[in-house]
């Protein structure tokens, strides 16, 4: 244990990363809090009763953090910004304008990240609108009046807009990527909630499911472990060459490939988009149109919350988010044409084009593991479930996939802030 939390001890005795930690705990505390202020005009006590009988919202209340349970200002949480954001990388693949941007270094990202912005606006309002349309026909809004109706829409939106700014404080001057941290402290906040409606209801029978869900937790957090930490190593030699009348290079190294490239986003994303055709049949078995209203029934008969549809579908988002944001984030042409420029070469390998080309075989089949594993992770956890009928503990693989990958992605920027004040130190 002591090991796990040594980076985080000697990360106090820096200046630098202590001032990190306290501002990602100061933002943390904020978030919590404005968590708790409910927006006017609800009915808290009947909402409180749908979120305890479909199972769907209950589901999209644990990855709000309980912001939507109690319909607090920021029950939005940051799944308009996380759509925009498929949205804008799906768009970079298709408009070459904004693949030119993508690849401007800091200064594309940065574009980028500000039309992620602008498109998590409107999303922000045809969610609220589709949020406030079903709790309305619930009973759940007391107040439908259009003022009041402005006023909630507004609320909602701007509580979106103030999570993505609290995540955008983390990342610039806090420890981790701001997004996932909120997301994490989140499931994390939720979970003993989840915790104590499954020991309430625990019988004799139902000891045994439980040590069967913590078992396969077990197995979870050592498999993510496992799969994040893999590299496949590719052998890199230097060439030699006579600098200045010396011989340099004609050193080996590795180039370490990881077969999770993509992270945790992949189940973000999948996430957000496996619940569309669940959210949307609540909402289309109630409009006043029958043929809307047939879609809707047959989306909530065939594509429940744990259903074998919902399984397939989320299995495979994960593995098609998996490819598309490793192909994002790993170049193999840019790796290929950096080490061509270094006088670098894989034995065996000619540069340039067929390095980058024996770099994307390997990757493809590296990261189909990777990504076989987080769809089977995802999803074993609902299988569980079904065979053992408790339901409140469904969502504990995705929860778990978030919060491990979360923990090790930040315990290794804490690694490289000690690490880099370990050189600093040196080079004084």
């Amino acid at each position: 244990m002591y090991s796990l939390l040594e980076p985080i001890i000697n990360s106090l005795r820096i200046p630098s990363l202590r001032k990190k930690l306290i501002i990602t705990a100061i933002v943390l505390i904020i978030y919590r809090i404005v968590a708790h202020i409910p927006a006017s005009g609800i009915d808290l006590a009947a909402l409180q009763n749908l979120f305890q009988s479909n199972q769907f919202l209950n589901l999209l209340d644990v990855f709000s953090g309980g912001t939507l349970g109690n319909f607090s200002i920021i029950s939005l949480g940051l799944n308009p910004y996380i759509n925009a954001s498929i949205i804008l990388q799906l768009l970079t693949m298709v408009f070459p304008s904004l693949e030119a941007l993508s690849k401007e270094g800091e200064y594309g990202m940065k574009k980028i990240n500000q039309y992620t912005r602008y498109l998590t606006v409107p999303l922000c309002v045809v969610q609220s609108i589709g949020v406030f349309t079903l709790l309305k026909n619930q009973g759940i809004i007391l107040n439908i009046n259009p003022l009041s109706v402005l006023a909630l829409i507004l609320v909602m939106t701007a509580g979106t807009i103030f999570l993505m700014w609290l995540g955008e404080i983390i990342t610039e001057y806090g420890i981790g990527n701001g997004i996932s941290i909120l997301i994490f402290a989140g499931i994390v906040a939720r979970a003993p909630v989840a915790l104590f409606q499954t020991f309430s209801l625990v019988d004799q029978q139902q000891v045994i499911n439980i040590i069967l869900f913590a078992l396969l937790a077990l197995f979870i957090v050592f498999g993510i472990v496992f799969i994040n930490e893999g590299r496949r190593q590719v052998l890199v030699q230097y060439a030699r060459r006579f600098v200045a009348g010396r011989e340099v290079g004609g050193s080996s190294t590795y180039l370490p490939l990881r077969v999770n490239q993509a992270g945790v986003i992949p189940i973000i994303f999948a996430v957000s988009l496996v619940l569309l055709p669940s959210f949307g049949a609540q909402y289309l078995s109630r409009v006043p149109i029958s043929w809307l209203q047939n879609i809707g029934n047959f989306l909530q008969l065939n594509f429940q919350i744990n259903s074998a549809a919902y399984d397939v579908v989320y299995f495979f988002l994960i593995i098609g988010f998996t490819y598309f944001y490793t192909a994002v984030i790993f170049n193999p042409t840019k790796i290929a044409d950096e080490l061509r420029k270094s006088g670098a070469f894989i034995p065996g390998v000619r540069p340039g084009s067929a390095t980058a080309a024996y770099l994307n075989y390997i990757l493809l089949r590296i990261t189909l593991i990777g990504a076989i594993f987080l769809g089977i992770v995802a999803i074993l956890p609902s299988i569980i479930s079904n065979i053992t009928g408790i339901t409140t503990l469904a969502l504990g693989g995705t929860g778990l996939l978030i919060v491990v990958s979360v923990i090790l992605d930040t315990a290794k920027q804490f690694e490289s802030g000690l690490i880099e004040r370990n050189y600093e130190g040196f080079l004084k």
